[in-house]
């Protein structure tokens, strides 16, 4: 019974460490690609490849890639087994972070569905602002009186390895050309003399990988396990 009793501590030990380690896993992937489920109570209008509106109902967006300049988003149902598009998205910067998930839009029309603006992670200053095709942008600038970012390509068809490559503008109500500036907030540390090194802190979470502390839980909990057996065996 002392044997089977020894045997169940350090049993219940490693499923715990396997709890442990599958939350820290979870936890670091939704971090990295920042998995957001969201409700939209409206059709939706979405840039990108495969552009559409979307009806009425809850998506799952994801960050499948993170340049330093560009990010690449992708919308999927909630199952994650069909993707409805892949976004360009420039990275804009909000002053104050929020605790949830803030979805922005541009103005429309009359019965016409909202078209996407931007997302912003919880927790996070940056988030995405939505790039259109360029005769889309001016559409959307007329109707709101602003510059809305742009690309020539042709996000409906185009490879997704283009939008990594694809140059964008902001484009004026009038269809001039204007500084991506003119639509994407810049932090006030990135618009100093000297950003190397706000530009060297905001890339290291991209590279950072959480297999270092992985194997500091699980040789944490390897000890326990081998100090509470050794502890048992002394009680014998």
């Amino acid at each position: 019974m002392k044997k089977m009793s020894r045997f169940r501590v350090v049993a219940m030990i490693f499923c715990l460490s396997l709890v442990a380690l599958t939350f820290l896993a979870s936890a670091k992937a939704d971090e990295w690609n920042r998995k957001t489920k969201v409700t939209f109570s409206g059709p939706v209008e979405v840039p990108g490849v495969g552009a559409q509106t979307l009806p009425a109902g809850t998506y799952v967006f994801k960050i499948l890639d993170s340049a330093s300049d560009r990010h690449i988003v992708q919308i999927f149902n909630v199952r994650e087994n069909h993707v409805y598009t892949t976004i360009l998205a420039i990275p804009n910067f909000r002053l104050k972070a929020t605790d949830k998930t803030v979805m922005t839009f541009r103005e429309r029309a009359e019965g016409q569905p909202e078209a996407i603006r931007a997302w912003f992670y919880p927790g996070r200053n940056w988030g995405e602002e939505f790039v259109y095709p360029k005769s889309r942008a001016i559409e959307l600038a007329k109707i709101t009186g602003q510059p809305v970012l742009a690309t020539p390509i042709d996000l409906a068809t185009a490879p997704i390895e283009a939008l990594k490559t694809a140059p964008v503008v902001a484009v004026e109500p009038t269809g001039d050309v204007v500084e991506v500036a003119k639509v994407v907030e810049l932090p006030p540390e990135v618009a100093a003399p000297k950003p190397v090194e706000v530009a060297a802190a905001q890339s290291l979470p991209k590279t950072a990988s959480p297999l270092p502390l992985v194997g500091l839980i699980g040789l944490l909990s390897l000890g326990a396990g081998v100090t509470l057996l050794a502890f048992s065996k002394r009680a014998v």
